[in-house]
């Protein structure tokens, strides 16, 4: 599996609100996620949210959002090692992710570490038409004090949407995996 990090914490590069208004707690409540409209779109991700919130969870989540249909032209078909012919539709998501300890990615390098053995994780992982995207940002976990967060971007391709879908839960479930490697659903 394609899978890659950066760091965007400089100017105006966007910052991750763990405590934004429409702040569904999952750390409290991981079931809820099913409730949520994007799950409705991706019911793999409500299962990947469960996951990453899970009380064995090293991290927590603050956001997400669908893509259901991408542009082709802002994926590169080298990027996801698409084979021929299965670069016809794409879709993406995203997921804030905030870590569980306040201190855990509290100094880049911290940060960066974790980048590395994520990807390096989903890397041993034979799942073509996808990648995974890690962008470490500032976060604000709680008001007036800025932490470090990552956003992982999630995109897939395929023959037709459908195939694009299933690709795309394998991917949620690959980097569920991958951040909580001894985390259960329950």
């Amino acid at each position: 599996m394609e899978a890659d990090w950066e760091f965007e914490v400089g100017g105006d590069a966007p910052v991750i609100d763990a405590r934004w208004p429409g702040l569904v707690d999952l750390q409290h409540s991981p079931e809820r996620a099913w409730d949520l409209p994007e799950a409705v779109q991706l019911p793999a991700l409500a299962e990947a949210l469960v996951k990453l919130n899970a009380a064995l969870s090293p991290v927590w989540t603050s956001k997400c959002d669908v893509w259901e249909h991408l542009e082709l032209d802002t994926c590169d078909p080298g990027e996801l090692d698409v084979p021929a012919g299965c670069f016809a539709h794409a879709m993406g998501c995203y997921i804030d992710l905030l870590p569980r300890s306040d201190q855990q990615w509290s100094p880049p390098p911290m940060a960066a570490g974790e980048c590395r053995q994520v990807c390096s994780r989903l890397h041993d992982i034979p799942l073509r038409c996808c990648r995974v995207d890690l962008v470490v940002r500032r976060a604000f976990l709680v008001p007036d004090r800025m932490d470090l967060g990552i956003t992982a971007y999630l995109t897939s391709c395929g023959a037709s949407p459908a195939q694009a879908a299933l690709t795309l839960q394998a991917a949620l479930a690959a980097l569920a995996d991958a951040l909580c490697p001894h985390s259960t659903l329950e």
